[in-house]
């Protein structure tokens, strides 16, 4: 029963990470052509004549995806000069007058231009924190440094973690903490990500840092780097043989 309990372990081990893969990109792709169905289904209510056309359509597996797609980069090569960038002002001003979407309109936006910046700090560090109490550490990700009224209130030099939860790093702690008491780790993000959710068990290769490589966030003193040196030991006071004897001395009962 032991040998056959590890071979269904083995092949459940093969076949796990193939099934996640497939649901999720089934579930991408499902997510993909409901919006270009939606789209379709507004395009024949203003148009009736469109109606024959849709039908084809639906039919047609993939296609929401391959349309989608290509919306998607018609739209990245539209705002990519002068006139696009106007247009796209002026949407956005559109978006900001409406009081309802206004506010989750500017939330994403904020959130997609701060994770899809190629200058932003965001998820571009894997980093060692002392969390929830001192002695016990875990992995958070660098997202850059608090701003705004936070940053009055906070004397010194500190930035901002995530710290993810296992196994569902979606979920998790935003931390703000000072840069000496952190330590950057060489593992790039992905292996990061996939020690936080494997709990432990996919440990990423050590990697020896290469030359041009920037230096680690400091050490913190005493818990990751070494320890304080012991104080100088006290000079013996020099004692009479005679306080000696008479403190060695023990009264007799």
């Amino acid at each position: 029963m032991s040998r056959l309990r590890q071979y269904f372990i083995t092949g459940l081990l093969v076949w796990l990470p193939m099934g996640v893969t497939v649901w999720v990109l089934l579930w991408l792709v499902g997510i993909l052509d409901s919006i270009f169905l939606g789209v379709l289904a507004a395009a024949e209510a203003v148009v009736p004549g469109l109606a024959s056309v849709g039908e084809q359509l639906r039919h047609i597996p993939g296609l929401g995806v391959i349309l989608v797609a290509l919306v998607v980069l018609g739209t990245g090569l539209f705002v990519a000069n002068m006139f696009g960038q106007w247009w796209l002002r002026q949407w956005e001003k559109l978006m900001n007058r409406i009081p309802v979407v206004r506010s989750i309109y500017s939330s994403v936006k904020q959130v997609s231009d701060t994770l899809f910046s190629g200058s932003g700090q965001a998820f571009s560090k894997a980093l060692l924190i002392q969390y929830p109490r001192q002695g016990a550490w875990t992995i958070g990700f660098l997202t850059g440094r608090p701003g705004g009224e936070v940053a009055t209130y906070l004397k010194g030099d500190f930035i901002s973690v995530y710290v993810p939860t296992t196994p569902n790093p979606t979920s998790g702690f935003f931390l703000m903490v000072p840069r000496a008491d952190v330590v950057e780790l060489k593992m790039s993000v992905d292996e990061a990500l996939k020690y936080v959710i494997s709990m432990g068990v996919v440990a990423p290769p050590t990697r020896e840092p290469r030359a041009g490589e920037p230096q680690p966030l400091p050490q913190v003193p005493g818990v990751t780097g070494p320890a304080p040196s012991a104080p100088p030991a006290q000079p013996e006071i020099p004692v009479s043989p005679a306080l000696a004897d008479s403190a060695g001395a023990r009264p007799e009962l």
